[in-house]
């Protein structure tokens, strides 16, 4: 899978999202530092995600993003929060540059889980910012939800991971890194494989493309596109990105503009 914008970012003004201020909007698109994300999920981190995703402006958000192909109506859609937030991680570059103790993946954002009238479904991406906690994007999809429970059945206590280049998840425990989706396999195989071997491979595979390093002073690992002729549109993910190390990051240069409506769409295989 990959993060794909959809027809819905390109229309909704950034004013619209998550109560925006007008003059942010017009303000150039310059993402600011991410904030770095706790080391872990803590009841008080839970809690604050929470709150932040049962906001009346959130769920009046939502109302927008159900609605926004036509599938319920506006004042239909009535959105609502289902069960705790849920922490995300996303593969370290600290484990990919093979520092001491670096654990394979880190906390990227919470989750939870929307649901609408319909029966759609989305997860709001919520981490914390230079304000606080805040939703920072919004997915369709129940992809975090599902590779959770797929990942505590599988290998009951480890940590649930996405490696975000190859949009491939893992779950991590003792010495063991098995795959989660066919992207997983393919990348492991069905087996999986040692944190070592795991380890050797994403070395090989984003090595020379961590933080610091030449690639990433191109601008390169980000991923991000800039604003287009339509000065509405939120920027998102870049078809083709490959290493968006940006800390938390993705998800908070998009949460520095608005939460952006994306879409997960099946794709051929893994990027060049």
């Amino acid at each position: 899978m990959t993060l794909r914008a959809s027809a819905a970012a390109a229309v909704l003004a950034a004013t619209a999202l998550l109560g925006l201020a007008p003059q942010a909007a017009a303000a150039a698109p310059v993402a600011a530092a991410p904030v770095p994300q706790p080391p872990a999920a803590t009841a008080e981190n839970r809690a604050a995600a929470a709150q932040a995703a049962t906001a009346p402006d959130t769920l009046a958000t939502l109302s927008r993003f159900f609605a926004r192909e036509g599938k319920v109506s506006l004042a239909a859609a009535q959105p609502r929060i289902e069960g705790e937030a849920i922490p995300v991680h996303h593969l370290s570059p600290d484990f990919v540059a093979g520092r001491a103790g670096a654990p394979v993946a880190r906390l990227e954002f919470l989750a939870s889980r929307a649901v609408s009238s319909d029966g759609q479904q989305a997860a709001l991406w919520t981490a914390r910012t230079e304000a606080g906690w805040q939703v920072v994007n919004i997915a369709t999809g129940d992809d975090e939800f599902r590779y959770a429970q797929l990942g505590a059945a599988k290998l009951p206590g480890g940590t649930v991971f996405r490696e975000p280049q190859i949009d491939a998840w893992y779950v991590a425990g003792g010495n063991r890194v098995l795959p989660l989706d066919e992207d997983a396999v393919r990348a492991v195989g069905a087996a999986g494989t040692t944190l070592g071997g795991y380890r050797a491979r994403v070395a090989t595979a984003y090595g020379d493309k961590l933080p610091g390093s030449p690639y990433a002073e191109r601008g390169a690992a980000g991923g991000y596109a800039e604003a287009g002729a339509d000065a509405d549109a939120v920027p998102v993910a870049a078809e083709g990105a490959e290493v968006p190390w940006a800390a938390g990051a993705g998800v908070l240069a998009l949460g520095a503009l608005g939460a952006a409506a994306v879409r997960r769409s099946r794709r051929a295989g893994p990027q060049a």
